[in-house]
């Protein structure tokens, strides 16, 4: 015959080894509930601590600020940079203007042409120099130079032809001169805004002396006197 009594005792010490493992997992659960609790609740120590980006820096931080800062305009300022910057915005000052200008004076569409290309670029690469400056803390002018303010008033006095080949050889000139600038600029500039900068001044300018010569208008002379003035002669 069975024992019984042997039967009953091991059903019982099963049961206790249930019970023991069921209260070890609700104990487990309870310890993590807990802990989830502690890292969201608004007082806690891990609610407090500030959140890092994928760099290992605080946001805001100084290692931050710098890297940013050092983005922004890497590399050194020279004064020939500035300088730069300076021309940039005196000749929108002028050549705006002119471009203005050449939409009621001018008796070429040739001219208007230019003009409208004048207006257009010089527009852009002046909201572009004024945002340059703002970030390497050059201090810009708000007026053009005496002789670019003569030359507007040369053009208002003028009318039709005149104006025509005015138009063509000063604005010629001027933007011979400043493309030589640029090359400089460019070849010899250690700062990245400045590099950018001279990079769009290029082919701003560039494609200004592009179709004031496709005027027909622009003199020898002009190409010669900008010769000159950009590559002076050995002493």
């Amino acid at each position: 015959m069975p024992d019984h009594r042997g039967m009953t005792g091991r059903a019982k010490a099963r049961t206790a080894l249930v019970v023991v493992a069921t209260l070890a997992v609700v104990g487990i659960g309870s310890v993590m509930v807990l802990n989830a609790s502690a890292q969201t609740a608004p007082g806690s120590t891990q609610a407090q601590v500030p959140a890092h980006d994928m760099a290992g820096m605080q946001p805001g931080s100084a290692a931050q600020l710098a890297a940013t800062n050092d983005v922004a305009g890497a590399g050194p300022v020279t004064e020939l940079d500035k300088t730069f910057l300076v021309k940039v915005r005196q000749a929108g000052l002028w050549e705006i203007p002119a471009g203005d200008l050449a939409q009621t004076h001018a008796s070429s569409e040739q001219v208007k042409r230019a003009g409208l290309h004048l207006l257009d670029g010089h527009s852009h690469l002046d909201q572009l120099v004024r945002e340059d400056a703002k970030i390497l803390g050059v201090t810009l002018p708000d007026q053009a130079t005496a002789e670019q303010q003569g030359w507007v008033r040369q053009l208002t006095d003028a009318q039709g032809l005149e104006f025509d080949k005015l138009f063509a050889n000063l604005l010629r000139a001027s933007h011979g001169k400043i493309f030589a600038t640029i090359a400089e600029v460019r070849a010899g500039t250690q700062n990245d805004v400045i590099r950018r900068h001279a990079t769009q001044a290029n082919q701003t300018v560039l494609d200004h002396m592009t179709v004031l010569e496709d005027t027909g208008l622009v003199d020898a002379k002009t190409i010669a006197d900008v010769a000159a003035a950009v590559n002076p002669p050995a002493k």
